[in-house]
């Protein structure tokens, strides 16, 4: 007989093309093995991912569903449906942690209104991993997203992400659409103060992987290409 109630695992994925048990733990994998319902960002990301998982499981038993910028938030209960029937079911992003700038925390919500266990699993996230090889402040960061693509409005987030980090010794992190990187890294060297300290983290956990922390007068004889490459910046004064 199934339990009353199957949980809902929030299964890490890689950052790229990382063999998975390379930065992956083991009950990662356990996971996949003994799942075969699944709530993702894009189905054939996740098909593929899985695959990389184990290879020998059966793709065409596994019932996928997506949620991402398109889903209507109406259809997030149903997606619910195999826990109350007793299976397990698993969310997976494309990339990094569930739930972590990602859409998969409306799924967790209501997992959670609905009295269904959530289990978080370990896995890379580059929030995490960026901080912690930044040399900021670990005690109190801020995550904020994506900035405004307008250019008088990004310099006006960027100096206002400047000001929190002065008055509050918060370190200040925030992401940009990959082929904008390099626009992105221009505006902060213009607008910010020089003194300003900036990481930029780039490619975590690939073979390319790039993370350099100095001032932004330093940054300025810098020379790094992050054309459509995930980065991560973040600043602190």
């Amino acid at each position: 007989m199934r339990p009353e109630k199957g949980n809902l695992y929030l299964i890490p994925c890689t950052l790229g093309d990382t063999p998975p048990l390379e930065v992956l733990p083991l009950l990662v994998k356990k996971t996949v093995e003994n799942t075969n319902h699944f709530i993702v960002e894009h189905e054939k990301n996740a098909r593929r991912f899985i695959k990389s998982i184990d290879s020998k499981k059966n793709q065409a038993g596994l019932v996928i569903q997506e949620i991402n910028k398109f889903t209507n938030e109406d259809e997030i209960p149903e997606m619910l449906s195999p826990c109350l029937e007793g299976y397990n079911v698993g969310v997976i992003s494309d990339a990094g942690c569930p739930g972590i700038a990602d859409p998969g925390a409306n799924v967790v919500m209501e997992a959670h209104r609905k009295g269904i266990k959530v289990i978080p699993l370990v896995g890379p996230s580059s929030i995490l991993l960026a901080m912690m090889a930044s040399g900021f402040n670990g005690q109190n960061f801020a995550f904020n997203g994506y900035l405004p693509i307008d250019k008088a409005e990004r310099k006006s987030a960027i100096k206002r992400l400047e000001k929190l980090s002065i008055e509050f010794d918060q370190s200040q992190s925030f992401i940009e659409t990959p082929y904008r990187n390099n626009q992105l890294l221009e505006s902060l060297l213009r607008t910010l103060r020089g003194e300003t300290m900036l990481c930029v983290a780039c490619d975590i956990t690939l073979s390319s992987e790039f993370i350099r922390t100095a001032t932004v007068n330093e940054w300025k004889k810098i020379k790094v290409d992050l054309h459509k490459r995930p980065t991560l910046f973040i600043l602190q004064n």
